[in-house]
């Protein structure tokens, strides 16, 4: 199973000129608590995920009243930086569409 055919909404977004959001969205507790359980969100995993130091995930926030999951990471490059292809961050979730998070 991938995370994009269980996530309802998967994307990200700047969290400032030097941070990037990931917000993974859920349309019921037990699909939010099947991924959260699984560890595929962890900062060890989603470091691996974006091939950055597990050092660069600031947070991983499990929120279950919203069945969200936020996580925040440094920006490989400032916004609107020399060679920095994504201003708004608005493409940096299309490696967790297809994340596996095998049989869960």
């Amino acid at each position: 199973m991938k995370l994009k055919d269980i996530a309802s909404v998967i994307r990200s977004k700047n969290a400032g000129p030097f941070e990037l959001t990931f917000d993974v969205l859920f349309t019921s507790n037990a699909d939010y608590q099947r991924v959260v359980e699984s560890g595929a969100l962890s900062p060890e995993a989603f470091a691996s995920v974006y091939g950055i130091e597990v050092g660069q995930v600031i947070s991983v926030v499990n929120f279950e009243p919203a069945l969200a999951i936020k996580v925040t990471i440094k920006r490989p490059r400032s916004s609107g930086a020399l060679g920095e292809t994504d201003v708004y961050g608005a493409q940096q979730h299309a490696p967790l569409l297809d994340l596996d998070l095998g049989v869960i």
